[in-house]
């Protein structure tokens, strides 16, 4: 069995949960499902409002890996605000994606514009390299964004893959937009730079990414590994999602 590339978002998890005052559905129970089943690790969004994930899910989830689930990894991801970069210094975990999100945004739809926000990335990069945590900067399908993110010195993009997810029923314009990713992800590669995608990849758009750019080493996925689970079960889905990818 080859080695996942899944990272598990529980972020709609946690959406549902805070719809009650109550401690169900459990965010650590299902992350737990979730890597038992063979799940490289979760990833996780905390924002200002704690809309979803909050603070102390963040601190369970550390907690639950380190104690569980050596070897699994914890990803949060966030725009690099003081608060934000605090919560990575304590949890120290084992990747940070910084993202440009507005604090209301529903989700992140586009990646860094790198003429204006190098500063702001060098700052949290440093900070992050100090705490030894990976570093991975949110692009859109572009190379120049890749060739931006080496010259700040990441190890790691993700590829924003929304656009390619979004032309589901339009097989033409899903193969000009994935096109532009496998152009970004060579792009990266020859950059030195891991290479993560992530939004809207599913079990039916993966494999031709994949087969693109097999070098790709994560895909973060949580809407669509949600919605796959609320019919299969997260056990079930986190095999659907490896099969898809060619890993069992």
């Amino acid at each position: 069995m080859s080695p996942s590339r899944l990272s598990v978002n529980v972020n709609a998890i946690a959406m549902l949960r805070n719809r009650r005052d109550l401690p169900w559905p459990s965010v650590t129970e299902m992350a737990a499902i979730a890597m038992t089943a063979g799940a490289k690790g979760i990833t996780v969004h905390p924002r200002p409002d704690e809309r979803h994930i909050r603070k102390t899910d963040v601190v369970d989830l550390s907690s639950l890996i380190k104690d569980r689930f050596p070897g699994k990894e914890l990803c949060l991801e966030g725009y690099p605000t003081p608060e934000f970069l605090k919560l990575v210094e304590d949890v120290r975990p084992d990747q940070v994606l910084f993202v440009p999100d507005d604090p209301d945004q529903t989700t992140s739809d586009h990646g860094w514009q790198f003429h204006k926000d190098t500063s702001i990335l060098a700052e949290a990069i440093a900070a992050a390299k100090d705490w030894s945590v990976t570093v991975s900067l949110f692009c859109d399908p572009d190379p120049e964004a890749a060739e931006h993110a080496a010259k700040l010195n990441a190890e790691r993009i993700e590829i924003y893959t929304g656009p390619y997810g979004a032309c589901f029923d339009n097989p033409a314009s899903a193969e000009r937009e994935l096109e532009k990713v496998v152009a970004a992800a060579t792009a990266a590669k020859n950059c030195g730079l891991g290479v993560n995608a992530g939004h809207d990849l599913t079990v039916e758009n993966i494999p031709a990414l994949l087969a693109r750019a097999p070098f790709i080493r994560e895909m973060s996925i949580g809407h669509g590994f949600t919605a796959d689970a609320l019919i299969y079960g997260f056990a079930e889905s986190v095999h659907r999602f490896r099969k898809a990818m060619a890993e069992i």
